[in-house]
């Protein structure tokens, strides 16, 4: 749930927002992530209440295009974590988790024998027809990405919307409990993992959307497209297609559950809150 412009209060066992127009009580107990934009205010009593029922706060931009911080994730469980930990750190598991992004990026293609390198030459020969294929369909020269203002309206606009995209996604992995950090494609930055996730939307939502605004003013552009794009995530259910892919890549039935256990050596757990004194 997004909401901005508003206070948020807990009123005995639920929480409220209240506006200029009156109050209106909010479902926390079904809500897995409740996204704060520009104008809101909440209470202490507020956050202690969606903690409690497991709802993650994020801080976010307008209609939630940014994330600026968030509170607890949505999970009680680091099972997720754990694997994600697992997966990336044996080079034989963190080649397969790249190879099912690539699966999801590119369908048909017959993956399961590719190398690392081969994957990152296949994602370069990718991107780049489809950008030209986007320049000719809007009827423009491309030539080629660049990262400041002499790049035009199309490449202001990419990074504009990717930079929304990339909120978003930043929210989805967090809410699960997992590591932005831990990447599998790519490395060595705190937010690898979200760029591996957002690498698989920006064909179907930033890319198209920046090359339809080329006509654009260069100095318009940055307000436009992050208005578009945050129309289009939202119409487009992005947020939930997002803990549902990540989920599906790391495991094959996210945990959600708020529980607890012991290591007990090699890959046995026991369970946590009991004795284990020898009888």
């Amino acid at each position: 749930m997004y909401l901005e412009q508003c206070v948020i209060k807990r009123a005995n066992n639920a929480l409220v927002a209240a506006d200029e127009n009156g109050e209106t009580a909010l479902p926390i107990a079904t809500i897995a992530v409740l996204m704060l934009g520009p104008g809101t205010t909440i209470t202490h009593d507020a956050v202690v209440l969606a903690s409690d029922t497991g709802a993650i706060i994020v801080w976010a931009g307008e209609q939630g295009v940014r994330h600026y911080c968030s509170g607890s994730a949505l999970t009680g469980s680091t099972r997720l974590l754990e694997q994600q930990a697992r997966l990336v750190s044996n080079e034989r598991s963190r080649l397969m988790v790249a190879r099912r992004m690539y699966a999801m990026r590119f369908p048909g293609e017959d993956l399961s024998h590719t190398t690392m390198r081969q994957l990152l030459g296949m994602e370069g020969t990718r991107v780049a027809a489809l950008y030209t294929a986007e320049a000719k369909r809007n009827d423009i020269q491309w030539h080629g990405r660049k990262w400041d203002d002499r790049g035009g309206a199309v490449n202001i606009a990419l990074s504009t919307a990717n930079s929304c995209l990339y909120g978003v996604v930043h929210a989805a992995i967090t809410a699960l409990g997992c590591s932005p950090a831990l990447g599998f494609v790519h490395c060595h930055n705190r937010r690898s993992f979200l760029f591996d996730i957002a690498d698989l939307y920006k064909a179907e939502y930033s890319i198209p959307l920046a090359f339809r605004l080329h006509a654009c003013t260069p100095s318009l552009v940055d307000g436009i497209a992050r208005r578009r794009m945050r129309d289009m995530m939202q119409d487009g259910r992005l947020l939930e297609r997002c803990v549902h892919d990540v989920s599906t890549l790391l495991s094959e039935e996210p945990d959600n559950e708020d529980n607890c256990s012991v290591w007990t050596g090699g890959q046995r757990y026991g369970k946590a809150g009991q004795s284990w004194a020898p009888s």
